[in-house]
């Protein structure tokens, strides 16, 4: 028996509109554990109905640091590194959500890195020790960094029957976590919102030292 294309249209129709009547918003809050104190720039995600959808952006080196210091993108995007500074860089990661090794370069290197991936890539500068970033490779398009108040709000589209559970498990990463290399996970009531979660964290790290002479009279170049 043949199934018309309206038919299918009409089911496909009806699928997303059950999706759409399931989604919610969910407020969470993410402070230093211990303390009152937000913690913002914490990665919050959960997993939806929605994947991301890849993106082309891009983190550049400026003042011997990474900007920013952490990116979020959908699995799937691609993303530039150019140089700013007068000095070259050699960006590399050892992460096994991607691996890669771009050799000394100034300006912009050849082509974007794609992150095909989920999970946290660390990034680091083979000339300079101290630079570090992060670019957070998500399957999931329920995911948000918190704001200075330590507040996200993210949109879901459950998966399946979840719609129905009564709690919900989200992830929270941020780079001075004890082992950053995964985010920690929490379950939270649904309906008591806004639902506050707190992390432990490494100190801040210490900011760096004054430039060498030699480094000072490349950024003069």
């Amino acid at each position: 028996m043949r199934v018309s294309a309206i038919a299918v249209l009409a089911g496909l129709l009806m699928s997303a509109m059950a999706v759409t009547a399931n989604a919610y918003e969910l407020s969470v809050t993410v402070s230093l554990d211990g303390s009152n104190e937000p913690v913002a720039n914490a990665v919050v995600s959960v997993d939806s109905a929605r994947p991301g959808t890849p993106v082309s952006a891009e983190i550049y080196q400026k003042d011997r640091a990474f900007h920013p210091h952490v990116l979020v993108v959908p699995v799937g995007s691609s993303v530039d590194f150019p140089n700013r500074d007068n000095t070259q860089h050699h960006v590399y990661s050892f992460s096994p959500a991607k691996t890669f090794n771009i050799e000394l370069y100034a300006d912009r290197p050849a082509a974007p890195i794609v992150f095909d991936k989920p999970g946290i890539v660390e990034l680091g500068c083979n000339i300079h020790d101290h630079m570090q970033g992060f670019v957070v490779v998500t399957d999931t398009a329920s995911v948000g960094q918190t704001d200075a108040s330590g507040q996200v709000t993210l949109s879901i589209a459950p998966q399946g029957t979840e719609s129905s559970q009564d709690k919900v498990t989200i992830e929270i990463w941020h780079p001075r976590l004890p082992d950053n290399t995964r985010p920690v996970t929490r379950e939270i009531e649904r309906g008591s919102e806004p639902a506050i979660v707190a992390l432990n964290l490494e100190p801040e790290p210490s900011a760096e030292g004054s430039l060498d002479r030699l480094q000072q009279r490349f950024r003069e170049l």
